[in-house]
């Protein structure tokens, strides 16, 4: 996502506010989540802030005054302390900036619920007459899909959803009416018109109501397991591409950690995928036909203890969203169709003293290089505290060109409790850096620790521009 160097209006879809998503079923299904909503000012100075909230189907705001932040500050608000906001909110935001900012959305599970892992989904800058969901289950794979379309246009706008099956007939979905910066939400456990065993993914079409002209839409998803308490989410694609990136794949990495890609054609025709893992194997050409996705799974061509990254490639624009399964992981994250040599990550956190009691997290930032060989020193991971002051850099050794590199707060040794305080409060980011023309695409995993397992999930890093 590119972020323009003036004010902007970011748009957050997916918010919740003590809601569970079902009453009746088990595991993260039934589960409530808050959310958290971490952000970043990517700016040169202090940015003033804004933030509104708008509840599902309704055009009318909560507006909430925040606190400036300073440049490169890291921090974030939990929904739940907001007395503005009602308990059993479901909706979606905006937040109005004098400088350009990053976010990630963090759903917090209710304590108690044996849900740990918090899923992370993106804010956006802009929206779209045309948002692809690259995967959504209906009681498949053990999971059920929670889709959450926002209006940010001006004015009401109708929505087409048109649900693309591995096989099978396509299930046209509507909303019309829906007021501007409002959301719908679609939870495919419960609607009918999708049959029981769904797997496939969406197509988002936008119009402004009661007419044919385009209207603008992004887009969120929650994935989550009806008996177990895997849990994820993922933002919706607009931008399209014949080659993107995943700087994370394994194969039964530490004897369980794997890796899967969903990946959906966005065009008219048949396209021939393929899919090329750094130091790997190959997983291909296959077709896809007219908005179709397939599964691909690093292990189908890889060796067990496999760890790197991938390329796909196809004749045509496609999306595609890669997923981390087994010991405990749960994660998603949205492929790249482009990079950049400066990335922005708003959620940073590290312990040290409180990992084996499960209390705080780890996050694990993995770089892959998509241009040019990059020498010894050329890339940095500065890290900054909740005030915008720089706690350290780690530099990075040399990465070739399609190689992936690591960092984490850890390595900065002066920092074993990175992103939280003696206060209790919380906030640390990160931004990566590369020289002129480098082509950086950056994941954040951020683990828990349960018991003798992990559980984590991913986000994505933002360009800065």
């Amino acid at each position: 996502m590119k972020i323009r160097a003036v004010s902007i209006a970011l748009i957050l879809v997916l918010l919740i506010s003590g809601v569970a998503t079902s009453s009746v079923e088990a595991g993260a299904y039934g589960a409530q989540f808050t959310t958290s909503v971490t952000y970043q000012n990517v700016g040169d100075s202090a940015a003033v802030i804004s933030l509104t909230f708008y509840d599902e189907n309704s055009g009318t705001g909560i507006p909430i005054t925040l606190p400036d932040l300073a440049p490169l500050a890291g921090t974030s608000i939990y929904i739940g302390s907001l007395g503005d906001v009602p308990n059993g909110f479901r909706g979606s935001a905006v937040m109005a900036s004098s400088q350009p900012l990053v976010s990630t959305m963090v759903q917090v599970p209710k304590a108690g619920s044996g849900v740990a892992v918090r899923p992370l989904s993106n804010g956006f800058t802009g929206g779209s007459s045309y948002v692809l969901v690259p995967t959504v289950l209906k009681g498949q794979f053990g999971s059920n899909s929670i889709v959450s379309i926002q209006n940010v246009d001006s004015s009401a706008a109708d929505f087409e959803l048109v649900f693309v099956p591995v096989s099978g007939d396509l299930v046209h979905v509507y909303a019309t009416d829906v007021p501007a910066f409002a959301t719908k939400y679609f939870d495919l456990a419960t609607m009918a018109s999708i049959p029981a065993g769904f797997n496939g993914s969406l197509q988002v079409y936008a119009t402004k109501a009661g007419t044919i002209n385009p209207g603008l839409v992004v887009a969120s998803a929650l994935e989550l397991n009806i008996t177990g308490t895997g849990a994820y989410a993922f933002e919706g694609a607009s931008e399209f591409s014949t080659t993107i990136y995943m700087p994370s794949a394994l194969c039964k990495f530490n004897g369980v950690q794997t890796s899967s890609y969903a990946v959906q054609n966005t065009t008219d025709d048949n396209v021939e995928v393929t899919v090329t893992y750094a130091a790997g194997g190959t997983d291909g050409p296959h077709t896809l036909t007219a908005g179709a996705k397939r599964s691909f799974n690093a292990c189908d061509v890889n060796a067990d203890g496999y760890i790197g990254s991938a390329v796909i490639t196809a004749t045509g624009d496609i999306v595609a969203m890669g997923k981390v399964f087994g010991g405990g992981l749960s994660t998603a994250f949205l492929g790249f169709n482009s990079a950049a040599a400066k990335v922005a990550l708003p959620y940073i956190r590290w312990t040290t003293d409180h990992w084996y009691d499960g209390t705080r997290q780890r996050a694990y930032i993995a770089i892959q290089n998509v241009g040019s060989d990059l020498a010894a020193g050329a890339v940095t991971v500065k890290y900054y505290d909740k005030a915008g002051t720089l706690v350290g850099t780690d530099t990075l050794g040399a990465i070739a060109a399609g190689a992936k590199v690591n960092s984490n707060a850890g390595n900065l040794g002066s920092a074993p409790e990175f992103g939280y305080y003696p206060d209790g409060t919380f906030g640390g980011s990160a931004v990566v850096e590369g020289p002129a023309g480098a082509e950086l695409a950056v994941i954040v995993r951020v683990q828990s620790r349960v018991g003798s397992l992990s559980v984590a999930e991913d986000y994505s890093g933002m360009a800065i521009q």
